[in-house]
C-alpha cells in the first residue's frame, strides 16, 4: 500500500532570489480548485521571501473564495483582469511574486515540466505559453 499523498506542503518551484526576470517568478501546482484550502501551504512555502498580505487571482481559476484567510491577515482579491493561471502574492515590505498556477488536474509529467520551466532564471514566457509548452513537451 502506498503512503497517502502529502497535502500539507505546497508543490512550488521558485526562481532564485534576485532581480525579477520574465513574467513569472515560479510555479505552483495546487491539489484542488479551493483557493482558501490551498493557500496556507503556499504561504508557508514562500515565507522565506517575505510576509504576504494580499493574493490576487483570476476568478475563473478557482471556486468561490472568502475575502480573507483566517485569521484575517491575508486579503484575497479575485479579478477577471488578472492573467489566467497565475496568482500574485504581495507583501507589506515590498514582496511581489507572480506564480504560474498549474491546474490541479494536470498530469504529473506535464506539471513537472511547467514548474521546471517557470522556475528557470532565464525563462520569460507568460503563464499561457508555459502551460502550452509543457503540454507539447516530449
Amino acid at each position: 500500500m502506498s503512503p497517502a499523498p502529502d497535502t500539507t506542503t505546497a508543490r512550488t518551484r521558485l526562481k532564485p532570489p534576485g532581480p525579477a526576470t520574465g513574467f513569472v517568478d515560479g510555479a505552483w501546482w495546487p491539489r484542488s480548485e479551493d483557493l482558501a484550502a490551498e493557500l496556507p501551504p503556499l504561504l508557508e512555502d514562500v515565507h522565506d521571501r517575505g510576509d504576504v498580505a494580499r493574493v490576487a487571482y483570476h476568478l475563473d481559476d478557482w471556486t468561490a473564495a472568502p475575502r480573507r484567510l483566517a485569521p484575517g491577515r491575508v486579503r484575497l482579491e479575485g479579478f477577471r483582469t488578472t492573467a489566467p493561471h497565475s496568482v500574485t502574492l504581495v507583501g507589506p515590505a515590498g514582496l511581489r511574486l507572480v506564480l504560474l498556477v498549474i491546474p490541479s488536474s494536470t498530469p504529473e509529467g506535464t506539471a513537472e515540466a511547467a514548474m521546471t520551466a517557470a522556475a528557470a532564471p532565464d525563462d520569460r514566457r507568460s503563464p499561457a505559453d508555459l502551460l502550452d509548452g509543457a503540454e507539447t513537451a516530449p
